[in-house]
């Protein structure tokens, strides 16, 4: 662990951490209704209170880290046992209300053996979710379908072959590829890395059914380390010390979204020419802002440990993040009408 220098320390103690114990300790919600420790933030952040209702959105650019947390441990150790003890995240092997007329499909794209347990409890805590009909779509990236026999049963697979064996994870194609099958009304774009609260279906739908189009309710997401994430996945058990090694803020379209399906194809889906880590997501949700948008978050999720992706360490010279950045010259729009013209999603369904 990264040890940290005794200025930085008494930062913290003088300047964050009277504010981060304060909305730890209290009980009572405050006058958004929601509990105070959505509103724990660093110190040069501020944060848009939902208009009516819980939530808060973040007002800055781009994801940030839990200054505190990550240089006092217990300080993240405490909170994601706060945010839990509001939003179980629960395992389920089997769901206990299935239809064939869903009202969500949640869509998972995927490749490669490494991820394989990881997938596995994360379909877990979709088995879990209650009182809203779901369904849940695997879309295996690969040149041989290889996890189609270890999925659950009550999950439907389809698989996308590779056009040559060396091409990068395309996130794009895979959500595209699944929302061209899905039959829900409201797609949940969900990576393989996600756990996600009990209830975390039915409060998108909630938001759906209000009329937005768009609906990004992860507060915070909690990076763990390799240790725990084994913990986790031999053990499915959340009721242990658990400490994360980073909790991020301001995920827009990463980890997880909600998206209307109509929405989803009316502004040309995810731009399936970001091959390889990065860009796309934030690309998305450029897009996404010509739609009702609901960006006040209030909900814990889990990431868990892996590799990084080929090209994440050196993020910034990817071509990915080369195109988002040249694309983001471009209105949303403009980008809109080329996406609308061009195919998308193409699968092999196996």
């Amino acid at each position: 662990m990264k040890r940290h220098s005794l200025k930085q320390k008494l930062g913290v103690v003088l300047f964050d951490w009277p504010a981060f114990e304060y909305k730890l300790r209290s009980l009572s919600k405050n006058a958004y209704r929601h509990p105070a420790w959505v509103d724990i933030c660093n110190r040069n952040e501020s944060l848009a209170k939902a208009p009516n209702g819980w939530g808060v959105s973040c007002s800055w650019k781009w994801s940030s880290t839990l200054y505190a947390a990550k240089i006092f441990p217990s300080l993240g150790a405490r909170l994601m046992k706060k945010a839990l003890a509001d939003w179980p995240i629960r395992f389920n092997a089997m769901p206990s209300l299935s239809s064939d007329y869903p009202d969500i499909s949640f869509i998972i794209g995927h490749r490669g053996l490494e991820r394989q347990p990881l997938l596995c409890v994360v379909l877990k805590t979709i088995a879990a979710q209650r009182g809203v009909a779901w369904e849940c779509i695997v879309v295996e990236q690969s040149v041989r379908p290889k996890i189609k026999n270890v999925l659950p049963c009550w999950v439907r697979y389809i698989h996308t072959q590779l056009p040559y064996p060396e091409m990068p994870y395309n996130r794009s194609w895979a959500f595209n590829a699944g929302a061209r099958l899905a039959k829900g009304k409201l797609l949940i774009l969900l990576d393989n890395d996600i756990l996600i609260p009990e209830d975390y279906s039915i409060q998108l739908i909630k938001k759906y059914h209000e009329g937005y189009e768009v609906i990004n309710l992860k507060r915070y997401v909690f990076y763990l380390n390799e240790t725990n994430t084994k913990r986790i996945v031999s053990t499915e058990n959340l009721n242990q010390k658990i400490v994360p090694e980073t909790i991020l803020q301001n995920v827009e379209a990463g980890c997880s979204v909600a998206v209307s399906k109509d929405a989803y194809l009316s502004i040309g889906r995810f731009d399936e020419k970001f091959i390889g880590w990065g860009g796309e997501d934030n690309e998305f949700w450029e897009r996404a802002q010509t739609l009702s948008v609901w960006p006040y978050a209030y909900l814990p999720v889990i990431h868990l440990w892996h590799q990084n992706q080929p090209g994440k360490s050196d993020a910034k010279d990817t071509m990915a993040m080369k195109r988002y950045r040249k694309l983001s010259k471009i209105s949303p729009e403009i980008r809109i009408k080329r996406l609308l013209n061009e195919s998308s999603g193409k699968t092999t369904a196996v």
